[in-house]
């Protein structure tokens, strides 16, 4: 990774980076944004850092939201189809049904987490 150039401004003795936080977006992030920007401020706390002071965490936190709920959009319904989890077994086994289409989300969310949020 590149340093980053900031302009920077004299206060006193100091170089103070001028810094420009209209990066946020309009929403906040939500679950896998919260968890990417956790995990990088807790284990990858160099990367965090710059992404802060670059004011390119908001975009990148809410690119990994966008990702994650597509794979999961997308992910979920193969799961479920290749498991059993049909409407037919909705109907007649509601128990089962429900078992099997958590057991498929939870498979999906481990995928996303290890592939975007903790990487």
């Amino acid at each position: 990774m590149t340093d980053i150039e900031l302009e920077c401004g004299r206060e006193g003795n100091y170089l103070v980076p001028n810094l420009d936080l209209d990066g946020k977006p309009e929403a906040p992030p939500d679950k896998y944004g919260l968890m990417r920007q956790e995990y990088l401020r807790k284990h990858r706390s160099v990367l965090w850092t710059r992404l802060c002071v670059s004011g390119e965490l908001f975009r990148r936190l809410s690119e990994v939201e966008s990702e994650a709920v597509e794979r999961m959009e997308r992910t979920l319904p193969a799961l479920a189809e290749e498991s059993g989890a049909t409407e037919e077994l909705k109907t007649r086994d509601y128990a089962q049904w429900k078992s099997l289409t958590d057991a498929c989300k939870a498979r999906a969310e481990e995928t996303i987490l290890r592939e975007l949020v903790f990487r």
